[in-house]
């Protein structure tokens, strides 16, 4: 049914295109275009080898940068803590009760390592704080009802053993529905009154 049309043979691997208008290409053109070695395969190989090799260059370049900003912080680091280990290890000549009144420079160099290590720990206090806040401020989920309870077992009991005619347990549903609009009711009547 019309499949010999829709097949090209296996001999003919070029695609012959006719124009209403004439084209003219110059000879040289079409000679290079056909001494060509250079197939859509080559290319293709062509092309991803300068993407990868775009993308190593790329990823090398932020190696480098990671690897100086990690060595910058380190530094940073390393600095901050060896200025607080010369600020502690230096010997006070002041007295601890002179000390909140005439503070030098070692009692200088340990407020601000301790300035920095309270905002620390001041921070994550506050953030306790609010947990504990938002957990005490949630619902606290009550206990249901034994009634409520009840009537539910037994619409799960029957459904389980009437798994194939649920509509067997009316009954159970019922009593259910009639728990439920009882504590509906008596949410209503406190919150009214």
């Amino acid at each position: 049914m019309g499949s010999g049309a829709s097949k090209t043979s296996p001999q003919s691997s070029q695609h012959v295109f006719a124009s209403e208008t004439p084209v003219r290409f110059s000879q040289e053109l079409v000679d290079s275009l056909q001494a060509s070695t250079e197939t859509d395969l080559t290319r293709e190989k062509t092309l991803e080898l300068h993407i990868q090799s775009r993308v190593a260059e790329e990823l090398q370049r932020l190696e480098a940068r990671e690897s100086q900003i990690l060595k910058d912080l380190e530094d940073k680091i390393s600095s901050t803590s060896d200025s607080t280990t010369e600020s502690t290890n230096v010997p006070s000549t002041t007295t601890p009760d002179q000390s909140h009144d005439h503070g030098g420079k070692d009692h200088h160099a340990k407020t601000d390592s301790d300035k920095l290590r309270n905002l620390g720990r001041e921070s994550i206090q506050r953030e306790i704080d609010q947990l504990r806040e938002k957990l005490d401020g949630r619902k606290k989920i009550e206990p249901l009802d034994r009634g409520l309870e009840k009537a539910k077992d037994d619409v799960v009991k029957c459904l389980r053993t009437n798994d194939r005619r649920p509509l067997d347990c009316w009954r159970e549903v019922e009593a259910f529905k009639r728990e439920v609009g009882r504590l509906e009711k008596s949410f209503v009547d406190k919150v009214i009154s």
